[in-house]
């Protein structure tokens, strides 16, 4: 089988870089080890920034998303027990960002590529990628028994930090940094209305919390929690009663609970390998940058590598230039390691510590009042928070 891009992944990165090579004339092929219906049950987060949704639209999956999306002018920052608000709109010059569950963003995506009846291949056994330096390098898999090799120009690495694309990579030729946070994040999903229309990132002397949302009728909350923490420890009326001590007053009486139907410990991570491209294998993703949830720029950075991507291989197969490809991963790490920098900086404003202790917490607090009394840190955040322009 031949192609000119063959994508290893078909998460929301690689079904969004199929989405737009269909929509630019460009041939290619996704190959995903795990079955469409494991891909669509992973739990994810939800908050997209402007390019991420003004993406989604250029790709024509953008609909539902402009109909159902909650758009969010700004949050709240919780600490001392007193909630401030930062109002992102006013500080960006308008921009704002939209909570559209990641889970969704992928069911579109599914959808637009099963009605255009564009090669995906689910439950792919074996993958593996070879001849990345050459001209025509090549991605073989197991399928229903029949072993297969598709052949191809270009490869997308777009199958998340456990896969194929990067383990590919001579480690001579690939440089890794990594962060490992002391702690984990205890999530749990429920059909509860949210206990306020916008985010609120809670800083407490017991661990930092998240109160957020999918819907208007299903909410997602977390709690600090040790990063080994047995989930069977936690019963749904323990989390809230935990989650409620983390809460200011008001929020702990508009909160409502209920049974959950997700339940979840997350490790903290920071991570980044560099570069994004070998020869003719490029990585965007999960594949080669994890952030700590802390602000949500994990998607969103996934979709910044994928324009990147999409304009480099249109440019390549449409006007014949290669300047796209060249500069690929010098432009998406510009970005990448600045949203790394803001992912980092967050978690340690909003976290407890173990080593820090009651002097930790007082600096951040001391921290905390005057990123909320000053217009010009107030707006660094929110400029942040929003997203970072392409360059």
């Amino acid at each position: 089988m031949k192609t000119q891009v063959c994508i290893v992944g078909a998460g929301p990165s690689g079904l969004l870089l199929g989405a737009l090579l269909a929509k630019a004339g460009i041939d290619h092929v996704i190959v995903e080890r795990q079955s469409a219906d494991y891909v669509l049950g992973r739990i994810r987060a939800g908050v997209l920034e402007q390019v991420t949704t003004d993406l989604l639209v250029e790709a024509g999956v953008g609909e539902r998303m402009q109909r159902e999306g909650l758009v969010h002018d700004g949050f709240d920052l919780l600490f001392k027990g007193t909630r401030h608000r930062i109002d992102l709109r006013a500080l960006t010059g308008g921009k704002v960002v939209t909570v559209y569950g990641q889970t969704e963003v992928t069911r579109d995506l599914m959808q637009a590529r099963q009605a255009q009846q564009l090669p995906t291949y689910y439950e792919a056994q074996n993958v593996a990628i070879h001849g990345i330096d050459g001209e025509s390098p090549k991605v073989s898999f197991r399928r229903g028994g029949v072993e297969t090799e598709i052949e191809c120009e270009f490869i997308a690495g777009c199958d998340g930090y456990h896969g194929v694309s990067r383990q590919s990579v001579p480690q001579r030729a690939i440089k890794t940094f990594e962060k490992v946070y002391p702690f984990g994040w205890l999530g749990v999903l429920a059909d509860v209305p949210p206990v306020s229309h916008e985010l609120i990132y809670a800083n407490t002397e017991r661990g930092f919390a998240l109160c957020s949302m999918r819907s208007a009728t299903r909410s997602r909350y977390y709690i600090q929690c040790p990063v080994d923490e047995p989930l069977e420890k936690w019963s749904d009326d323990a989390f809230w009663d935990e989650l409620k001590l983390r809460l200011d007053p008001h929020a702990r009486e508009r909160l409502v609970t209920g049974p959950s139907i997700e339940k979840s410990v997350a490790p903290l991570r920071s991570f980044v390998a560099e570069p994004m491209r070998f020869g003719r294998l490029f990585l965007a993703g999960d594949a080669a940058h994890i952030v700590p949830p802390t602000g949500a720029k994990g998607l969103n950075l996934a979709t910044g590598d994928v324009k990147y991507l999409s304009e480099a291989l249109i440019e390549y197969f449409i006007e014949k230039r290669e300047a796209g490809i060249a500069h690929y991963s010098s432009r998406c790490l510009s970005r990448v390691w600045k949203a790394e920098r803001f992912s980092w900086w967050f978690t340690s404003l909003m976290h407890r510590f173990p080593e820090s202790g009651e002097f930790g917490q007082k600096i951040q607090e001391a921290e905390l009042d005057y990123l909320v009394g000053s217009v010009a840190a107030s707006t660094s955040l929110a400029e942040n928070y929003v997203g970072l322009p392409l360059q």
